[in-house]
């Protein structure tokens, strides 16, 4: 299966981006990468196509505009406005849930670094559309406003020489009032780059969007019901 490239419109800003939808998608997983990377990012790359493996759909796309990326090259500025990049997220979702193919999906966000951050501010936003978070060596105290107002099931991923990130990770642990689990990864380090690690990371990620994605889409018949004001079928006795 090959992602189409697509023209993300998120909040009036054309972004890049590219969609996958493998046949009967349980729901799909939007990326939101880290500081410095795009939607190109090897490691997102190979997570999301192991995702789509796991009959799940995958949308990458760049936060940035190609200027942007220019200028936050040379300064750094803008890969930690946590605002913007929410902001963008969110305009991505609103764009994602006008789409045809995707209409209907459960929503999952794949989180790395300050993406994670990002993810879960829209995620505090859009309660009602984002079912699942799973942050790669992310920066989710960044988003400690937030952090309360997350319902979706989130999966914090870390690796276990990334000593710094964990406390991190912590902390913003104990600020969530959801469904969370920190998962450490043995003997691998803030990128994952050791052997199997990311492996390991896109096995988790996997696991838990199907698990609860899953789950979301079987609630939403229910939920399309009650707001239609059609009675649920009772059980036989």
């Amino acid at each position: 299966m090959h992602p189409a490239d697509v023209t993300v419109n998120a909040g009036g800003v054309a972004l890049e981006g590219s969609i996958a939808l493998p046949e009967k998608a349980a729901g799909i997983v939007v990326f939101v990468h880290g500081s410095g990377s795009s939607r190109l990012s090897p490691r997102n790359r190979l997570v999301a196509q192991f995702l789509n493996q796991g009959r799940l759909g995958t949308l990458l796309f760049d936060l940035l505009t190609a200027q942007e990326a220019e200028i936050d090259e040379r300064t750094g500025e803008l890969r930690f406005d946590i605002d913007l990049l929410g902001r963008r997220l969110i305009g991505a979702l609103d764009w994602l849930a006008a789409r045809p193919e995707a209409r209907g999906l459960p929503v999952g966000l794949f989180g790395a670094s300050t993406g994670a951050a990002a993810a879960l501010v829209a995620a505090a936003e859009r309660p009602d559309q984002v079912a699942a978070v799973v942050s790669r060596g992310g920066r989710p105290d960044l988003a400690m406003e937030a952090l309360p107002r997350v319902r979706a099931s989130t999966l914090l991923i870390v690796g276990a020489l990334d000593g710094p990130v964990i406390g991190m990770n912590r902390q913003a642990a104990d600020r969530m009032q959801n469904e969370h689990r920190i998962e450490i990864v043995p003997g691998a380090t803030h990128l994952f780059e050791e052997p199997g690690k990311l492996e390991k990371v896109a096995h988790l990620a996997r696991d838990w969007f199907q698990q609860h994605l899953v789950a979301a889409e079987r609630e939403q018949p229910a939920a399309r019901s009650r707001k239609a004001g059609i009675p649920r079928a009772r059980a036989p006795r």
